[in-house]
């Protein structure tokens, strides 16, 4: 048995593959097994894994038709025969100390994981690097000590990622831990990362930087504008899972919800102007339906992030148009643009819920404050558009 099981999901990643497996081969705790795993890449991917293949008998090659991320990656579970597992990115690279000293922590302190801190990354042109330090807790707060997410669910802020840290093999196979399979999808890290937060006891963060995650990558799913639905379907998936579980459901359901908006609102910032609308419907009526449900809490959300979602919820369209659409197409589309978001704004003024005031849940202050923050930003953005035009 090794003592960590590496697996890397191969998928048309040619000119940076050789980076990342001279960094993995050159690790330096040397009782490691490297699982790639060759998704039908096009490109020169399966080559260069050959070549390394055939001269380090750690590793084992898998070469499969595409098929998604997530059954890729569960074959690669599925092989590994290591005490934990580590997940490296082909576009990614890490230094040759990160899973020895990753896995001197975790076994020192039985975890089921252990992560770090990391970097993001970006090369010019020219070959230099711009680099990035990613603290996974911002506040903190939980470094360099054993935590338990069920009794910490906070906690749930940490940056989230798969890749920065290894995970205790037998603690996967217990609650059955694996990546949804959906053909074609992307995010399925987002459950699998879900799951090891949900369903950990000893875990700890490392207040120290070794993984390097590349931003230079055109072809990444963070940035594809017409993987529209996809962060929907994961979080769906992740509900699915935790709901068997109710005694873990009724701990994490609103950190759940807060997630899922976090990751919507990002979904909307990447996806392509024209599918925006559409997705905007959808993320209101998941919305609604979770604080129906009672699946939120709208303390953990920010003052800000409380404001917009309450616009979400009542007013989808109103939220479209100050969240999503375009005001940059020109002055007359501009200026259309503004009209229409003032008369949604003084049709909620006039309403008789408006005008009830406190007697509504969600209406009065909230959206008095939003309103004239609107107000301000919109003439805000007239007068910086006639000023360049």
């Amino acid at each position: 048995m090794a003592k960590v099981s590496i697996i890397v999901p191969t998928f048309n990643v040619e000119p940076y593959l050789k980076e990342c497996m001279e960094s993995i081969t050159h690790q330096t705790l040397e009782d490691i097994e490297i699982i790639c795993i060759n998704d039908g890449s096009t490109d020169g991917s399966l080559a260069i894994l050959k070549s390394y293949a055939e001269k380090d008998s750690r590793i084992k090659l898998v070469d499969k038709e595409n098929g998604g991320y997530g059954i890729g990656m569960n074959i690669g579970f599925g092989l590994a025969t290591g005490e934990y597992i580590g997940i490296v990115e082909p576009d990614d690279f890490v230094p040759v100390n990160m899973f020895g000293d990753l896995y001197d922590i975790a076994s020192k302190n039985d975890l089921d994981w252990v992560k770090a801190d990391f970097y993001r990354f970006q090369r010019a042109s020219n070959g230099d690097m711009f680099c990035e330090y990613n603290h996974l807790d911002r506040k903190n707060q939980y470094y360099n000590k054993v935590f338990n997410p069920s009794q910490t669910p906070e906690a749930i802020r940490f940056i989230m990622n798969t890749w920065s840290g290894i995970y205790k093999k037998a603690f996967l196979d217990k609650f059955n831990i694996r990546h949804n399979e959906t053909p074609g999808a992307s995010f399925q890290d987002n459950g699998f990362w879900f799951q090891t937060f949900a369903f950990a006891e000893r875990c700890m963060i490392i207040d120290k930087p070794y993984y390097m995650n590349r931003r230079d990558n055109p072809n990444s799913s963070v940035k594809n504008m017409q993987k529209i639905y996809c962060i929907n379907v994961e979080y769906d998936h992740i509900r699915d899972i935790l709901i068997q579980y109710p005694e873990t459901w009724e701990t994490f359901k609103t950190y759940y919800t807060l997630k899922r908006f976090h990751n919507s609102v990002a979904t909307l910032r990447r996806i392509a102007n024209e599918f925006k609308h559409d997705y905007v419907i959808r993320f209101s009526k998941e919305m609604k339906r979770a604080r129906e449900l009672g699946e939120m809490d709208e303390e953990l959300f920010t003052p800000a992030e409380r404001d917009n979602l309450h616009m979400l919820i009542n007013q989808p369209e109103m939220y479209y148009k100050i969240k999503a659409l375009p005001m940059n197409n020109g002055s007359t589309n501009f200026n259309n643009n503004i009209k229409e978001v003032k008369a949604e704004l003084d049709k909620i003024k006039r309403s008789k819920s408006y005008r009830i005031g406190r007697m509504i849940m969600y209406i009065p202050v909230r959206f008095k404050r939003l309103a004239k923050k609107i107000y301000r930003k919109i003439n805000q953005k007239r007068r910086g558009y006639k000023k360049n035009g």
